[in-house]
């Protein structure tokens, strides 16, 4: 299921009208990559994706820079820090569910991260006019397919294809802040069980007493359609589950809390938070599966749980990782640290040498219908990863003039080198024209 690291998809409520010039300029920039030379007019109106075309359209807004991550598969490269997470939560699963000497719950990791909206979004019961649909929150590839914002998009097609109980593992992406935990493209862990009336009572003292569904109402503990049995034995095992694997991860004496939380694909749903080096700390987002979705993927004689959490989260806590664009850099001093380690290696990351930082500031008066996603977008497409932290630090309404100013306070710092501040007013220069070009501000 979901989030930054946030498990499930719970987006901020933004809201984003599209103007036509972005639209163009998204397409210039997808153009520009397919031909790795400046855009031209006779240039074929499409990108590729993993070896597969897809038409460009008035909702594409997936970036080069943002396409240039696809395909990297970070949880399946051999020792690196989310592959030996994943193989850490993936060996807790083998050796505590298991039927007749083999592990019940498989495990998925290559899956398209090119999904449907229908897959991403209607499949799991999201509404028409939820945020997470918004352009400013959402990376679509057109009209039709998008970069999966979540694993959920596979829930309905694994379960269709016979599965009861399983793991996802993948790359998604989300349009977010810039600072040293979010990043727009992350990894989640999935993962989803299935019982049917036998399984989920077989220790029951009376099993054929108990039935999985009624005709009831839908209450804070449970859905119209589930006894109250049914949800209360699936919140039991659920939670359990998922201590479990906290205490497995973290360490037996974790103190945690279960929060209660809000998901359109599941009720009752809650959030796992644990307290870690002083501070709690929200880890995962998990809960009931709405039935209508169940039933949906052809499993309505069944009922089950979910849940979703971040690899990035775990990783930066278990190896005390300070800045989320690590995971992606090829700095040996970085790579080094897991080399030839295995998941049950008790790791902690030692920095190598910080180089300075250099913070410019930018200011401009904003359109109506500017969004800060939108400009972070075009900060990351400009300055790739040189680009540290961007904070608004001021907003200003004029009093005769009605006109909104937002000042970003821009932190540059490139991971393997130091930068000068010519070359970093070379690339602030740069997003001054591209802010003012492409998301229509007049820079101040």
């Amino acid at each position: 299921m979901l989030a930054p690291l946030c498990p499930f998809y719970l987006i901020r409520s933004v809201h984003c009208t599209k103007k036509a010039v972005q639209a163009a300029f998204f397409h210039k920039q997808i153009l520009c990559l397919q031909s790795q030379k400046p855009s031209r007019p006779n240039l074929s109106n499409t990108i590729e994706i993993l070896g597969k075309s897809y038409l460009v359209d008035h909702l594409t807004n997936a970036t080069p820079a943002i396409l240039g991550k696809v395909g990297r598969n970070l949880h399946n490269t051999p020792n690196h820090p989310l592959n030996l997470i994943f193989k850490r939560i993936e060996a807790f699963f083998h050796r505590t569910y298991v039927k007749r000497g083999n592990p019940i719950f498989s495990a998925h990791s290559n899956l398209c991260p090119v999904v449907t909206h229908e897959q991403n979004f209607d499949s799991l019961l999201v509404p028409k006019d939820h945020v997470s649909r918004s352009p400013s929150d959402t990376y679509y590839v057109n009209s039709a397919h998008m970069l999966r914002a979540h694993t959920s998009a596979h829930q309905q097609e694994m379960i269709r294809s016979g599965l009861d109980s399983f793991l996802l593992v993948g790359d998604v992406y989300r349009r977010d802040a810039i600072d040293a935990t979010h990043y727009p493209v992350f990894h989640q862990v999935e993962g989803v069980r299935l019982f049917s009336d036998f399984q989920l009572f077989s220790k029951v003292s009376d099993p054929s007493s108990c039935s999985l569904f009624e005709k009831g109402r839908r209450g804070d503990d449970k859905q119209e359609t589930h006894t109250l049995e049914t949800s209360k034995l699936l919140e039991h095992d659920l939670k359990i589950c998922l201590e479990n694997l906290m205490r497995a991860l973290f360490g037996q004496n974790l103190e945690m809390k279960w929060v209660d939380a809000y998901f359109p694909f599941t009720h009752p749903s809650w959030e796992l938070e644990i307290f870690h080096k002083g501070e709690w700390i929200e880890m995962l987002g998990c809960g009931i599966m709405e039935q209508k979705l169940v039933d949906s993927a052809g499993a309505s004689d069944k009922a089950g749980w979910a849940f979703g959490l971040g690899l990035e989260r775990l990783a930066m806590k278990l190896y005390s990782i300070p800045d989320i664009r690590l995971f992606w850099s090829s700095d040996s001093g970085f790579l080094h640290q897991f080399k030839n380690k295995t998941f049950e290696d008790e790791i902690v990351f030692k920095a190598v040498s910080k180089f300075p930082q250099c913070v410019n500031d930018i200011s401009f008066w904003i359109p109506e219908d500017f969004t800060p996603n939108d400009f972070y977008d075009l900060v990351r497409s400009v300055s790739g990863d040189l680009v540290e932290q961007v904070d608004l630090i001021d907003e200003f309404r004029h009093p005769k003039t009605g006109r909104t100013s937002h000042c970003y306070r821009i932190v540059y710092r490139h991971m393997e080198k130091t930068l000068t501040q010519d070359e970093v007013n070379e690339v602030h220069k740069d997003i001054e024209i591209g802010a003012a070009q492409q998301l229509g501000v007049e820079v101040r």
